[in-house]
């Protein structure tokens, strides 16, 4: 999780809090948020797993929060403490939300449809007006049909929306690692560029990190080729990664690419994560990505949740799969009715 404070941030209230994943949608419903509303703001993001960030808010009575494509599910107690000190909050967001939440101080925008993603949210409530940077959340979210049908309203040519594809792609790529120092920027200092820019192709031509972004990961794919799966049929097919930097870079890239290439196939896609038993031994547990056919996106929430993980109906993911767990969540995943 990473904190950034306004550059000139005054003692004055009500301050301003950006809360968002930080990943092409959550990043993409921000900017247009803050075209739309300018103003300082502090920024409390992180890499793509860091979804419980409210509780990293220190807000005051008055204060105001923007929310953006972190699930309320894992965030409710969080808010409500919020809420119960009055402080105003927005809440954007695509994913399971829980039992419907209402109060005087709270602004909810949510919506789980699986055509739906955070930034196309923001563009709903703003009507459109920045739209740009909404066609690249939705690339970056892998609804390639959604964002092609926003662009289709702008004045854009192919090579243009191609450029707004490239560049949600190589966002939502630098979102994922276990740490800092896995991806070539952290999250927040991306943002930081982002903002100097209302529209986005002007940032693709004038920012080298995307062109660095982009040659980082086709070196990552081509890490990831030769690969075999570990268990596959007509429906699904499960891979695992090694333990390595460009590995937890690449897996939720390769999930969208292979989810896109095998519409007819769910993927799960699972690293190893080592962490110390109480005993001192090393424990191998599992973090898992799972991507619902493209042709029936629905379920995948459902079955990570069954394993302690979480998610929405096309795609869902599981922090820690234990080891002895493993061939438990194969054979779920083989057996998985998915549907719309």
């Amino acid at each position: 999780m990473h904190l950034a404070m306004p550059t000139d941030a005054s003692s004055n209230r009500p301050h301003r809090f950006d809360v968002c994943n930080g990943d092409a949608d959550g990043l993409c419903a921000v900017r247009q948020w803050r075209l739309h509303a300018p103003g300082e703001a502090t920024l409390v993001t992180g890499l793509k797993r860091d979804i419980a960030l409210l509780e990293h808010v220190a807000a005051e009575p008055g204060d105001e929060v923007l929310v953006c494509d972190i699930a309320l599910a894992r965030n409710r107690a969080a808010l409500e403490r919020l809420l119960a000190r009055g402080v105003h909050v927005r809440y954007f967001d695509h994913h399971a939300s829980g039992a419907p939440l209402q109060h005087p101080c709270l602004e909810a925008h949510l919506d789980a449809a699986p055509d739906v993603c955070t930034s196309v949210l923001m563009d709903r409530a703003l009507g459109g007006r920045f739209r740009a940077w909404a066609v690249v959340g939705a690339f970056g979210d892998n609804l390639g049909a959604v964002a092609e049908r926003l662009a289709a309203t702008l004045a854009l040519s192919r090579s243009q929306v191609d450029a707004l594809r490239r560049m949600g792609e190589a966002i939502n790529y630098n979102a994922y690692g276990e740490s800092a120092g896995d991806v070539l920027i952290h999250p927040a200092q991306l943002y930081a560029l982002m903002a100097r820019y209302e529209d986005p192709l002007e940032m693709r031509a004038h920012e080298p990190v995307l062109q660095a972004l982009d040659a980082q990961r086709a070196d990552d794919l081509a890490h990831a080729a030769g690969l075999a799966p570990y268990w596959q049929d007509a429906r699904g097919s499960v891979l695992i990664l090694p333990a390595a930097p460009w590995s937890r870079r690449i897996v939720g890239h390769l999930a969208n690419q292979l989810a896109n290439q095998e519409p007819q196939r769910a993927h799960a896609l699972l690293l190893p994560v080592q962490e110390d038993t109480p005993a001192g031994k090393d424990s191998t547990l599992w973090r898992v990505s799972v991507r619902a056919p493209r042709s029936a996106p629905g379920g995948a929430g459902e079955l990570c949740s069954r394993f302690g993980g979480s998610g929405r109906a096309g795609a869902g993911g599981i922090d820690q799969l234990p080891q002895n767990a493993l061939e438990d969540f194969v054979r779920a995943f083989a057996a998985a009715r998915w549907a719309c």
